[in-house]
């Protein structure tokens, strides 16, 4: 039966608060947007890390560029992140990390808009009928 507060969530804990810090005063890449980490997780081996992130992006490039861009250089730079995260952990192993972006957001935006259109529609299919009725 698993604890309710498993050591790999707090390690998935620990990763993302220090992790989140690093990459905001340590990285010095002017590339690299505001990043936020929304979400680690450990392997129970502790072998490898998803880190799944979020960025802000720069003037005149588009979303998908940014997005990209920002994950090469987060997953470029993995290694001397995973060096400074083993002198703070205290683990015997420390995960290799894979970072990814978070389409959560994104897919939450659009499944939001095909729910207000679905609506939109209905209301206006709904007063077609009552305008039709009140003709009659």
């Amino acid at each position: 039966m698993p604890k309710d507060y498993s050591r790999t969530s707090r390690l998935s804990e620990q990763i993302q608060r220090e992790l989140a810090q690093m990459i905001q005063f340590d990285m010095k890449d002017p590339r690299l947007g505001m990043v936020t980490l929304n979400h680690v997780k450990v392997a129970k081996d502790l072998g490898y890390a998803d880190i799944y992130f979020t960025v802000m992006g720069a003037r005149g490039e588009t979303d998908a560029d940014i997005r990209r861009q920002t994950e090469t250089i987060l997953n470029d730079a993995a290694g001397y992140l995973r060096t400074e995260l083993a002198h703070i952990l205290t683990t015997r192993i420390t995960p290799h990390l894979r970072f990814h972006y978070d389409e959560t957001l994104d897919r939450g935006m659009h499944l939001t808009s095909l729910i207000r259109q679905a609506t939109d529609e209905d209301k206006s299919r709904h007063e077609d009928d009552t305008d039709a009725d009140h003709a009659e």
